[in-house]
């Protein structure tokens, strides 16, 4: 090789390695000083529902460790797909984030164009807390217990609906799979959110609902709902008195609502393990811990790494759901 072939080679290594260096330190000083400006949190559904009450009581917590504005924009519609579009398209800069239900997962299966990619548009942040299901019914509905209501929902076919937080939410999905465990005919009515689904039952406007956990606790504990089940393996700490589907003799059930915290992708990488950091470290405070048990939210360590490998599960699963049931959105 030539001696001048030799010293340009030389150069070209250099100038690389000075490159990455100088990458390396400007996404460290990003991460330094980040933040410095009012983040914003995207959910995209109605306030009042899941998704909505954890991102208010732990992004308050997060403002607070940072000092730091965190502002909450409820961007629903679309069965939630223009709100996490809306992040998607937005700066990776760690500015704008997105706290999602169980519908990120969900959707790509769902619709035929959702308008996102949940694995190459977005960067894991966190799955920072989770809430089983809950068969609700208005406390007119002529069933005290579950067995009670398998019967007369049996008796009666199709004169009964029940509402959800929208179609191919996971309370939707989780009604259309007792449906077809249960044999049983009930019309779906979503809702855009799951407070408005809620307040279809508490108004009696549709007799029955399927909702996460958090949003019903205070209305079931108040008793302007009466829950009947839930849809975890096991009870719920929130609601002990309230049994299992299992329990109550559906087998090979359960269906969680999962959270999501993620930022568009080319987010630095820095700057999302910080953001992981700081929502572990807002869990780690106990008196949070348990105002979000006592709503009914179980809490999570995730890694950014974990997050996105139980992404990848969940998109997996849902899509075989989906596609066997041949479920489509209303």
């Amino acid at each position: 090789m030539k001696p001048s072939m030799k010293r340009y080679l030389s150069a070209s290594l250099l100038n690389t390695v000075l490159g990455l260096l100088l990458l390396g330190s400007c996404a460290f000083v990003q991460a330094q000083s980040y933040p410095n400006r009012p983040i914003k949190v995207v959910i995209p559904f109605a306030p009042g529902g899941p998704s909505d009450i954890v991102g208010r009581v732990l992004m308050q917590q997060i403002s607070e460790n940072l000092n730091t504005p965190i502002i909450i924009e409820n961007k629903p519609g679309a069965g939630s797909n223009i709100g996490i579009q809306q992040v998607a398209k937005s700066a990776p800069d760690g500015y704008t984030l997105l706290l999602v239900s169980s519908t990120f997962v969900i959707n790509p299966s769902l619709y035929p164009n959702p308008g996102f990619d949940a694995i190459k548009d977005f960067s894991p942040v966190a799955l920072p807390v989770s809430s089983p299901n809950v068969l609700v019914v208005n406390p007119s509905f002529p069933a005290k217990d579950i067995k009670e209501f398998f019967a007369v929902v049996k008796a009666s076919p199709g004169k009964y609906d029940y509402a959800s937080p929208g179609a191919g939410t996971g309370p939707h999905l989780s009604a259309e799979l007792l449906k077809l465990k249960m044999n049983l005919d009930m019309a779906h009515i979503p809702y855009n959110g799951g407070g408005p689904a809620l307040q279809a039952v508490l108004g009696n406007q549709v007799p029955i609902g399927l909702s996460a956990l958090p949003p019903a606790v205070p209305q079931v504990k108040g008793g302007a709902l009466r829950a009947l089940a839930v849809t975890s393996t096991t009870r719920s700490p929130s609601l002990p008195d309230v049994p299992t589907l299992k329990e109550s003799g559906v087998t090979d059930f359960e269906g969680d609502t999962l959270q999501f915290i993620l930022a568009p992708a080319k987010t630095p990488p820095v700057i999302v393990q910080k953001l992981n950091l700081e929502i572990a470290k807002a869990l780690d405070n106990q008196e949070l811990r348990n105002k979000l048990l006592g709503m009914g939210y179980l809490t999570y360590t995730y890694t950014p790494e974990q997050t996105s490998q139980k992404i990848k599960v969940e998109v997996d699963k849902w899509a075989k759901v989906i596609q066997t049931r041949n479920i489509k959105p209303e």
